[in-house]
């Protein structure tokens, strides 16, 4: 019988204990020795991560320690480049082996192997048993074998393919072993910035709540006026919750809201799957053809106007100034204030996107730079360049009475639902404190359009 050692279980995006093979993994192979469990704080990672992010993750590693400390354990907090700080908590310890979800990111990916290969030197293993989603990206291939480019084959190959039951919690309570390391990161949250609750109970609560009205799902999704979506993104990205264990609870739902709430899982996971496969997209082109239009550089009144929520266009406000003020943003108005960036100010999708990732709690690489593609009509499913959105009528349409923009634009709260999406219009002009558009619309419209026809020539 071979020699039991403690091990480590490594958390990094999936800080919850239900529903968590790489734990059930690290329970099972340190017997009754113990298992450390680890985050590392890397400076790659932490560096260039916004206030919002930074602040929710905060949060959700004091949840989990908490919840750790319920079965007698706490959370090891050490900083530093994990490839060193890995191999020498185990060496510490004496841990025979390490316990993660793998990770399909570009920079997760060669960071592992780095670990795995200073680990291998110490005759430590590194166990790799789960993923953050449902079905690990690379899995769901076509006929010929090779990956999906469009998303509706995509999601019909991967409700085929299937997925795990949640895998519960260890048949017998974890022995947990303590190390030196209680340095939790610090967060300075600005003013005016409110995130929400972290942790896997929050994330539990919220699910569970949302699971009342789901039926209402496929109807309300693109009303930013109404409480129609789920917010489980930033639970998803943190791993406080599992894709799999909502599936499991979508099963016993038939209706539209359900199996549309379902469809947008598998975007996420199909998104996943393009950046596996096609780590160079998560900063390039996608599709190449519109690497070589015209574009202007952020560096004008108008971006920083865009960024700052005050172009004029009141639905663009309201989601930019909703971005600062929460970290999240409603994902139609996601799509309206992309559009309006890329093709009424003629600025490149990376800069949003950059910009994004900076202030979203929910940034993730592969949703948030391929959604933008999508916009910009570079990615994959792209809407066409030449649908641009009109922020005028997207406000009307998808905020009918104002509700949404009045919440975040206070300067436009006395208006009618009327007046409300177009201040401008009205005989006397924008209220008091509220700027005229930075740009016109139809002008920038036919202006995008020229632009695209040169490079298709």
């Amino acid at each position: 019988m071979g020699r039991v050692t403690p091990s480590v279980l490594w958390f990094r995006r999936d800080l919850r204990l239900r529903d968590n093979p790489a734990l059930l993994a690290a329970v099972s192979a340190a017997g009754g020795d113990g298992v450390v469990p680890l985050f590392v704080v890397d400076p790659a990672l932490w560096g260039p991560a916004g206030p919002s992010r930074r602040a929710y993750l905060s949060a959700s590693l004091r949840a989990l320690d908490e919840a750790l400390q319920d079965g007698g354990g706490r959370l090891v907090v050490r900083h530093g480049d994990p490839v060193e700080v890995v191999p020498a908590l185990t060496a510490e310890v004496g841990a025979g082996s390490v316990h993660v979800a793998a990770d399909f990111g570009p920079h997760g990916r060669a960071r592992d192997e780095r670990v795995e290969k200073a680990l291998a030197e110490q005759e430590v293993s590194f166990e790799r048993l789960g993923s953050p989603y449902a079905v690990a990206p690379g899995t769901v291939l076509n006929g010929s074998g090779k990956p999906y480019q469009v998303f509706t084959p995509f999601s019909r190959a991967w409700r085929e393919h299937g997925w795990h039951e949640p895998a519960g919690l260890p048949a017998r309570s974890a022995a947990w072993r303590s190390a030196p390391g209680r340095d939790f990161p610090d967060a300075d949250v600005p003013d005016g910035l409110a995130l929400p609750s972290a942790g896997e109970e929050a994330a539990r609560q919220r699910w569970e709540a949302f699971l009342e009205r789901v039926e209402d799902y496929a109807e309300d999704r693109d009303r930013p006026d109404r409480d129609g979506t789920s917010r489980m993104s930033p639970h998803l990205k943190w791993g406080e919750i599992h894709p799999r264990t909502l599936l499991a609870d979508l099963a016993d739902h038939t209706g539209k809201g359900a199996t549309t709430y379902r469809n947008e899982l598998a975007w996420r996971e199909f998104y996943a799957d393009v950046l596996w496969n096609r780590p160079d997209s998560a900063r390039e082109y996608y599709r190449p053809e519109l690497a070589g239009m015209a574009y202007d550089p952020p560096t004008t009144k108008a971006f920083e106007a865009w960024q700052e929520g005050r172009t004029g266009y009141p639905v663009v406000d309201a989601g930019m100034r909703q971005l600062r003020a929460t970290g999240w943003m409603h994902n139609r108005v996601r799509m309206i204030v992309a559009s309006f960036l890329v093709k009424d100010l003629h600025v490149e999708w990376q800069h949003g996107a950059r910009h994004f990732l900076h202030w979203l709690v929910d940034g993730d690489l592969a949703s948030n730079n391929h959604g933008w593609q999508w916009t910009a009509g570079s990615g994959t499913d792209a809407s066409p360049f030449f649908r641009v959105f009109n922020p005028t009528t997207q406000g009307r349409k998808f905020d009918p009475a104002g509700d949404y923009v009045r919440r975040w634009v206070p300067e436009l709260a006395d208006l009618s639902a009327k007046e409300v999406h177009d201040p401008s219009a009205r005989a006397d002009g924008p209220p008091e404190g509220y700027p005229p558009p930075v740009v016109d619309h139809a002008e920038e419209r036919r202006e995008a359009l020229d632009r695209y026809e040169e490079v298709r020539r």
